[in-house]
């Protein structure tokens, strides 16, 4: 398991009636709860582990409006203005720094490929520039040294520190009124004239009107219990962190081979772009008329993979009774093993453009799995066969950085307030 991660201490009784339950307890939870918590509305947020102790404290901590789909720009800008306005507002630091991003452009299909993406991001707002040439030497030395076409460089995309993140905003959450318990686990809901009644948990039934399933990679399989059909997969990512490294870029960059942002410890993280893992599931035969069109674009991204977390997934029920324990109470805290050979594979690519990084010494290796849609943009918004039932899941690894926006919009969404974003890119009827 991550290590460094913050604990916070639960409420020790589950209360018998609020207004909204929240069922995960990651960042998009913790998020949730804040917003609605702000505005007087009693809420409940039920994790069965422990606070961001899945993804949320395991990403890579980029809070980026670049390289966004179109649709998430809105509201990856809103985010980065909720991140500026928490480190006032939640009294505690979540490591959030403006420090700029950059992606490299490799060879000319790459440069093609931003010089495109930018032009329609600048239409919602977004700002960034190519480096090419001259100033493309004079910036990134090294990217011109090991041939790049250029480079994107979005000044105000930032980074926060995941392993305090989830914590402090769950602290301000409980101090404005919002209940947390950990090691809660929610086996299913009840429902009552076609809408949502109840969420019955493994210490007993919480009577609620709305239910938020912020539940990440376990979201889809939470769905099925529900008879409700939600595509999703899982992808495994490793990540590196150094020891404190004087000196060293601020800005943080990602190329094929490699990524790697400055920690607020001095250290660095790193991760392979490109060296995701999606491993082979019952899910991924389920979801395969889904998921094709989007693996035929990305291959290149993601590395498939047959192994042991087939036959652990072929084991989990689909459907369990509520009175009987779930399997969220069997699995508290998805913790893969990371990719020795892919985080090498990253240090070594890393080195040889940036001498810098060939004296590190690695302090810890993890892994983290990401919840991944169809088309790689989360679900904000209410189910329709089911009323009450709102989705907050699927962001396929950009989660972290647009939490706050997603939490606001989901708080607008369940108060009917007009929403912080147009929503409907979000809508759960996309996925069919």
């Amino acid at each position: 398991m991550y290590p460094q991660i913050q604990t916070v201490d639960g409420d020790p009784q589950l209360p018998s009636r609020t207004d909204v339950a929240i069922i995960g307890g990651g960042i998009i939870g913790v998020a949730t709860a804040y917003f609605l918590a702000a505005r007087g509305i009693a809420v409940t947020l039920l994790e069965k582990g422990e606070i961001g102790a899945e993804q949320s404290s395991r990403n890579w901590g980029w809070c980026r409006s670049m390289g966004r789909d179109l649709a998430e720009i809105p509201l990856a800008l809103a985010s980065l203005g909720l991140w500026d306005a928490w480190r006032e507002r939640l009294g505690e630091d979540t490591g959030f720094r403006r420090t700029g991003i950059y992606y490299a452009c490799e060879n000319p299909r790459q440069l093609a490929d931003q010089a495109t993406w930018l032009r329609g991001a600048s239409a919602f707002g977004a700002e960034a520039r190519l480096l090419e040439g001259t100033e493309l030497r004079r910036t990134l030395p090294e990217g011109a040294r090991s041939g790049w076409s250029g480079a994107l460089f979005a000044p105000h995309d930032g980074r926060a520190e995941p392993h305090l993140a989830s914590a402090a905003i769950a602290r301000a959450a409980h101090r404005l009124g919002a209940r947390l318990l950990t090691r809660c686990a929610v086996r299913g809901l009840t429902t009552e004239a076609g809408r949502v009644a109840a969420v019955v948990t493994e210490r007993g039934e919480l009577r609620c009107s709305t239910v938020v399933l912020a539940g990440g990679a376990w979201s889809s399989l939470f769905c099925k219990n529900l008879g409700i059909r939600l595509p999703q997969l899982k992808v495994v990512a490793s990540v590196l962190r150094t020891q404190p490294m004087p000196g060293g870029p601020e800005q943080a960059l990602g190329a094929s081979r490699y990524a790697f942002r400055k920690r607020q410890d001095g250290g660095y993280t790193i991760a392979q772009r490109n060296g995701n893992i999606a491993p082979v599931t019952p899910d991924s035969f389920r979801y395969l008329g889904d998921f094709l069109p989007a693996l035929s674009k990305q291959y290149r991204e993601v590395r498939v993979r047959l192994n042991r977390t087939f036959l652990d997934e072929w084991r989990l029920p689909s459907r369990w009774s509520l009175d009987r324990t779930s399997p969220f109470e069997r699995c508290r805290v998805l913790d893969p093993a990371p990719s020795p050979a892919i985080l090498e594979e990253a240090r070594t690519a890393l080195c040889e453009v940036y001498p810098f990084f060939r004296e590190m010494r690695i302090a810890q290796t993890w892994a983290g799995v990401m919840d991944v849609t169809p088309d790689a943009i989360p679900v904000i918004g209410e189910v329709p066969q089911l009323p009450g039932l709102f989705l907050s899941t699927g962001y396929s690894g950009h989660g972290f950085g647009i939490a706050p926006g997603a939490g606001h919009l989901m708080a607008d969404l369940i108060q009917g307030v007009a929403p912080l974003v147009d929503p409907r890119p979000f809508r759960f009827a996309r996925l069919g």
